[in-house]
């Protein structure tokens, strides 16, 4: 009898100590509390909560988590939570997320980032605990030809346009260095052959507790609050729009897997199948089809910097090589924001809190 994902990852994660950074985003809440719910021994390094409400504080997260609030870019920090945290699995998260604050402050995009990156590399080098690494970058990371129809290929070129995409590619560049350098087997230092190292390049996620500015589901939750229609600037755009649960589930199976089976460490897209990449009025129709009444949007002209009008990632390689497939469409991703935000707004944090527990545990059981 084979044994499914859901109990292989119950097994692996029970017990085990894992960094996530980043800890206190909307990825990283979720995160933290898939982990704390599989039996894991979960530190958490972030800043404090980046949106207020957050997810982090609504489902009080700090509970489960051993919590240091502190800047990626703090090298002393960093090095002190590692020394006393001691993780066997380290899930690099923190960044400056948003390409519209990146046209705002490039510098600190890419400070935060790149140089974010080499320090939890440098870390991970120094600490003999960790076994298994995963940097987490963006589907924005490949040079963007705008080819209708193409899903981009982890072969194809890492050229980000803007500053925070351009600082992703980066920071997948300093991932690849430091493995061949210094982790390959026969690379150069004591970490050699200790430690795998991965990176996943996922598409645009959405879900409950997501409050960060600029992004379509969160603003279409805060117009229908104001009870506003949402302007859309950019409604023919594609992007690959899945449930947050998709990339995060699959970050745990790489950072498990690689230890299993080496050949798995390397560079991976995450991203929904062809026909879960739709266009942003596609993503607002399906939004106001599981809201209801009190949901419409308007098309308008909005200046603002350069954005890609298509983006689509082939996922083929998670596929073959992981034995990761989506669980749940765009529908499905949709529907369940919904509900976890009517959960919040009809019963308070502790119905978003349940309603969390709940979606992690169905989205882990239906998986194959």
């Amino acid at each position: 009898m084979s044994v499914s994902m859901y109990d292989r990852l119950k097994d692996h994660y029970k017990g085990r100590r894992v960094l996530v950074t980043g800890s206190t985003g909307f990825k990283g809440a979720w995160l933290c509390r898939m982990l704390t719910l599989l039996g894991a021994e979960v530190a958490g390094y972030a800043l404090i909560p980046p949106t207020e409400p957050s997810l982090w504080d609504i489902a009080d997260l700090e509970a489960g988590v051993d919590q240091r609030m502190a800047d990626i870019r703090d090298l002393e920090a960093l090095r002190k939570v590692f020394t006393e945290a001691q993780p066997q699995t380290v899930l690099h998260l923190a960044a400056q997320p948003l390409v519209i604050d990146s046209y705002d402050d490039p510098l600190y995009t890419y400070e935060t980032n790149v140089m974010g990156t080499v320090n939890v590399l440098e870390c991970v080098r120094a600490t003999e605990s960790v076994e298994s690494f995963l940097n987490v970058t963006t589907d924005k990371v490949y040079e963007n030809l705008e080819r209708p129809g193409y899903g981009y290929r982890e072969d194809d070129k890492l050229d980000g346009f803007d500053p925070y995409s351009n600082s992703k590619s980066c920071s997948e560049l300093v991932a690849h260095s430091y493995a061949k350098s210094f982790f390959a087997p026969g690379s150069h230092g004591a970490a050699a052959g200790r430690c795998r190292i991965s990176t996943a390049r996922a598409g645009n996620v959405i879900g409950g507790g997501d409050f960060a500015a600029n992004r379509i589901v969160p603003d279409c939750v805060r117009a229908v609050e104001a009870g506003n229609a949402l302007m859309i600037r950019n409604p023919n755009s594609v992007r690959p729009y899945q449930h947050v649960l998709e990339p995060l589930v699959s970050y745990l199976m790489i950072a498990m897997l690689q230890l299993e089976q080496p050949e798995v460490e390397g560079w991976y897209n995450i991203g929904p199948d062809d026909k879960d990449s739709v266009t942003t009025g596609e993503l607002a129709e399906l939004f106001a089809k599981h809201w209801g009444e009190g949901f419409t949007y308007e098309v308008g002209q909005v200046d603002g910097p350069h954005e890609a009008n298509f983006l689509k990632l082939d996922n083929t390689k998670a596929k073959e090589c992981l034995g990761w497939n989506p669980v749940w469409g765009v529908n499905e991703a949709i529907e369940k924001t919904v509900e976890w935000t009517r959960a919040w707004l009809e019963g308070g944090d502790a119905a978003a809190a349940a309603c969390l527990d709940g979606q992690i545990k169905s989205y882990l059981e239906e998986m194959e």
